[in-house]
This record gives C-alpha cells, sequence and structure tokens, in this order.
C-alpha cells in the first residue's frame, strides 16, 4: 500500500511552517493556536529543511537555557529530516518510524516542496479489517485449493487448547 492510498494525506490541514530566521517564540505561538506538536521549517521554495518539534524545545531550547525571543528556530531545529513521497510504501515507513523513533514524516513533492505530514497515528489507522482482508488473500493465494483457510484456523486453535489442557495435567 502507498501513501497515497491512504486517505488520511489528503484530509489532512495544511502543514504549519515557518522560516529557519523566525524564533522560536513566534513558531511557538503558531503551534499552540493551531494545536500542532511541530512545525516544519522551510525555505523559500517550500521544501524542507528542518523541523522543530516540542520535544526539540524542551531539550535544545528550555534544557540549554536559552530565550525563545531571541533563539532563532534554526539553532534548535532538527535537521536533517526524512521526507517521504506519496507513492513510497506506507509499511516500509511505519517499520522505519518505529525503529528509529520518529513519529512525524514530512510528504513532499518530487521537488521536495513539502505537500503534507504524516504521523505514526495516521499510519496505523491501517485498520484490523484491511489486515485481515489481507491475510486471507495471502493465505488463499498460497494454499492448495482444497485447504480451507478457517478450517485451518479452527484446527490450530483446538489443537491449542489440547496442547494448554495437556500441560496443565502434567504440571
Amino acid at each position: 500500500m502507498k501513501i497515497s492510498d491512504r486517505k488520511e494525506l489528503f484530509q489532512k490541514a495544511k502543514p504549519l511552517t515557518c522560516a529557519r530566521s523566525e524564533t522560536v517564540f513566534e513558531a511557538v505561538k503558531q503551534m499552540a493556536e493551531k494545536n500542532f506538536g511541530s512545525i516544519i521549517v522551510v525555505d523559500d521554495d517550500d521544501c524542507v529543511i528542518g523541523m522543530m518539534t516540542e520535544r526539540d524545545i524542551f531539550r535544545r531550547l528550555i534544557a540549554a537555557e536559552l530565550d525563545p525571543k531571541t533563539t532563532k528556530v534554526e539553532q534548535i531545529m532538527t535537521s536533517p529530516v526524512r521526507t517521504a513521497k506519496a507513492d513510497d510504501e506506507l509499511v516500509d515507513w511505519l517499520r522505519m518510524m518505529s525503529n528509529e523513533r520518529f513519529r512525524r514524516l514530512p510528504i513532499v513533492d518530487s521537488g521536495g516542496k513539502i505537500i503534507a505530514v504524516m504521523t505514526q497515528g495516521d499510519f496505523v489507522s491501517y485498520t484490523w479489517p484491511e489486515l485481515l482482508g489481507r491475510f486471507r488473500e495471502l493465505a488463499q493465494a498460497s494454499l492448495p485449493d482444497r485447504v480451507n483457510p478457517l478450517f485451518l484456523i479452527i484446527s490450530i486453535l483446538i489443537y491449542t487448547v489440547i496442547l494448554i489442557f495437556a500441560i496443565t495435567q502434567l504440571g
């Protein structure tokens, strides 16, 4: 499944952006007004050059005892930032976000201009019915025609119950 297959991509509010020269104070005011946990830092062409998150503010501004009214966003932003394209594979990015522990992924066009910001939550909404449907398709494609996947699952459950019963009786 591609990122563009997720309806959330096109239903998202316009990403909150700012210039690298903006003060942290001004950027945080925008974040608070719009209830965003991050702001994307863009150049004059609207291309992503960084991101400032609440974590950046805590660790790089407050912990360093910097003044938000004089500190520029570029001083505390995370850069470089991983970006994805709409035709990238969703599952690959979900795995990468989980392994590398980041929650926000800017989606850019072929020129690097910001389109949207997807979160792990947007990707996890890859719902159970969709996953079960995929499982059913894969099971039917990989099992011989004579084997019923439902029968196979029920058989495994019965075997598991018998095994648990046997272990509890012996133990």
